[in-house]
């Protein structure tokens, strides 16, 4: 019989990417639009996340997930949400992150911020980041406030977090 367990495997940056350029002045009409009721940003940062992860997490409550408006994980589209579930401690199917510093972000990886020093309520998708040291070198996509190739340092923010994707969690199969 074949037991499952879960591996990490790679998370595909250039998917996750591209999908945030194509889409980042648009909305992808599979996924409902939520810029009206609360901001659009972090559904459009699962859905760069999906792409570059081709995998959901179905579990009730705690997954990370979308079937419809009315059917999603609260991390598809809450950026708290989110946070908690990428940085999850127990292992499960979905992407997975770590909270880093700025030196070591990638393109394909997110960033949180803070608008009023109280909660994170934003989150863009990173483009471009080439071994950065400065805000200005991370250029994001993000909706909400849509933007493409748009540098950090334009936002006026009082808070950053630096989440960094370090793979994506997949059930393997072995036979026993």
């Amino acid at each position: 019989m074949p037991i499952a367990s879960i591996t990490l495997q790679p998370y595909d940056r250039a998917a996750a990417v591209a999908y945030a350029h194509w889409w980042a002045f648009g909305r992808n009409p599979a996924y409902y639009d939520y810029e009206k009721i609360g901001g659009d940003c972090t559904n459009y940062a699962s859905q760069c996340l999906y792409a570059g992860s081709s995998i959901m997490n179905y579990t009730p409550d705690f997954g990370w997930y979308y079937i419809d408006a009315n059917h999603k994980a609260p991390a598809w589209t809450g950026v708290q949400y989110l946070y908690q579930f990428l940085t999850r401690e127990v292992q499960s199917v979905g992407p997975a992150a770590v909270e880093t510093r700025l030196e070591d972000m990638e393109p394909g990886d997110l960033v949180q911020l803070s608008f009023d020093g109280q909660r994170f309520s934003h989150t863009p998708v990173v483009v471009v980041a080439d071994h950065p040291r400065r805000l200005s070198e991370i250029l994001v996509a993000a909706h909400s406030y849509d933007h493409d190739y748009w540098p950090l340092t334009n936002y006026e923010f009082t808070g950053i977090r630096f989440l960094h994707i370090t793979g994506v969690n997949k059930p393997s199969f072995s036979q026993s």
